[in-house]
């Protein structure tokens, strides 16, 4: 398998996990507050209600990521370096306001880059 195919998978495996995380936080919140029977959470679906909520996670954090990205091409706090070359490589300031949600994107996309410092 290709290193940008296997860091896509695990920039998407690193956001499902975290939004399960949240979503598990959430659940355990709720028992204290609602009352819920253990048969509730081994139903299908509670199972199905769990797996549209971790993609629908996914989905949310891309678009966050997406628009940190092009909030960033915008304000050139990212730009591409070598547009003759495919796919083209971008690099990323360290001053960038949203640094991190810039390069999930780039690591959501498959989308080649550098961190480029002062």
């Amino acid at each position: 398998m290709k290193t940008v195919t296997v860091d896509m998978l695990r920039a998407h495996l690193l956001v499902a996990s975290l939004t399960a995380a949240g979503a598990e936080a959430l659940v355990c919140v709720a028992l204290l507050v609602l009352p819920v029977t253990q048969a509730f959470f081994s139903s299908a679906s509670f199972r199905l209600f769990a797996m549209a909520v971790i993609v629908g996670g996914v989905i949310v954090a891309r678009e966050f990521a997406q628009a940190a990205f092009e909030s960033a091409i915008e304000k050139h706090h990212a730009m591409p370096v070598n547009r003759s070359a495919w796919p083209v490589e971008f690099a990323v300031e360290a001053d960038c306001p949203r640094r991190w949600l810039v390069v999930l994107h780039l690591r959501l996309s498959g989308k080649p880059f550098v961190l480029a410092g002062h």
